[in-house]
């Protein structure tokens, strides 16, 4: 047992060697281009590029990122309370990462969020393209990401590794179904159902292992957050497609700004709001951010439909290059 525990101990510090490596190499000029790098695997970003997307310029696209998206952060997230593996300067205390890194990088480190947050933009939309070019610079992206963890110190090789095959996997699935674009009331319901039982299969499991003792109420926290919005995705997606189906357009450019300002200033108001009014806690944040998706998904749309679609107007340039990267599966 203690050879065991003496090997197992010794593959972690051997884990740790490349960013010990790149901690020798560190300059402040790196750290704040790495750390630029880094910041396009944050979730806020992630969200709001797919809420432009889908308020303005393409749904088909958006339902392809987005499921990618949605399903590989809750799996990632189920597997950091599973593992239960520490950030590297706990496991090593003699390590150093970039100190602005760290106030991103709570809860435990494998496998890395923000690499599959990048991972589920970026790839997914590489695989959509047709244009060799843009694959390149999309499937690029998350590697940098992936990069930029290890350099700031915030995660191995093996976090940012395993969850970049782990999210593409999921794209590549993802893809295979949805890829076509074609709304189908039958498929769409099966797939939030799915999403839906998947999502509601991990709080079972966050909650089991709260009450064993074995993660913190930080931890769960986390993954009823990500669970609410999982939830909030997989209900809202099936009434968009099949009920609502809101059209993009809009009368010029203008009105797409003030679209995308409204839309996110919706999403601002719940965020902020329900924590003024109902404070935090595990129940209410999940429910926050159910709340949060729901709008953007469900409730938004419909004032679009009401207030900004111009019936019978193509979607516009953009949304239709953007139409014209989905392949014909």
């Amino acid at each position: 047992m203690y050879l065991r525990m003496k090997q197992y101990s010794k593959k972690r510090t051997e884990r740790m060697e490349l960013i010990r490596i790149l901690e020798g190499i560190r300059t402040p000029f790196l750290d704040n281009v790495i750390g630029f790098i880094t910041q396009l695997g944050e979730e806020t970003v992630v969200v709001v590029v797919i809420c432009m997307i889908f308020w303005c310029l393409s749904k088909r696209v958006t339902y392809v990122l987005a499921v990618a998206f949605f399903l590989s952060g809750i799996t990632v997230q189920c597997m950091k309370i599973c593992f239960r593996i520490d950030r590297p300067w706990v496991i090593d205390p003699t390590l150093n990462p970039v100190p602005s890194a760290m106030e991103y990088s709570t809860g435990y480190s494998f496998p890395s969020g923000h690499t599959q947050s990048a991972a589920a933009l970026f790839g997914t939309f590489g695989a959509l393209a047709k244009r060799k070019s843009i694959k390149i610079i999309c499937f690029s992206i998350p590697f940098l990401v992936a990069f930029s963890r290890i350099y700031l110190g915030v995660h191995n090789l093996h976090d940012v590794v395993v969850s970049l095959a782990v999210t593409y996997v999921i794209i590549f699935i993802t893809v295979r179904i949805l890829g076509g674009g074609i709304s189908e009331k039958k498929r769409d319901f099966r797939i939030s159902l799915f999403l839906l039982l998947y999502t509601v299969a991990v709080i079972a499991i966050a909650i089991a292992l709260f009450a064993s003792g074995r993660i913190e109420e930080k931890y769960l926290s986390d993954c009823l957050k990500a669970a609410g919005a999982g939830i909030g995705f997989s209900v809202s997606m099936y009434i968009e497609r099949v009920y609502i189906k809101f059209s993009v357009a809009a009368k010029n450019i203008l009105w797409q700004v003030i679209k995308f300002a409204l839309g996110l200033a919706g999403v601002l108001a719940i965020q902020e709001g329900v924590k003024l009014l109902f404070g935090t806690g595990l129940i209410i944040d999940a429910v926050r951010y159910f709340l949060m998706i729901v709008w953007a998904i469900a409730l938004f749309p419909l004032i679009i439909k009401r207030f900004f679609e111009v019936p019978g107007k193509p979607s516009g340039c953009c949304a239709k290059k953007l139409d014209n990267t989905l392949p014909k599966l």
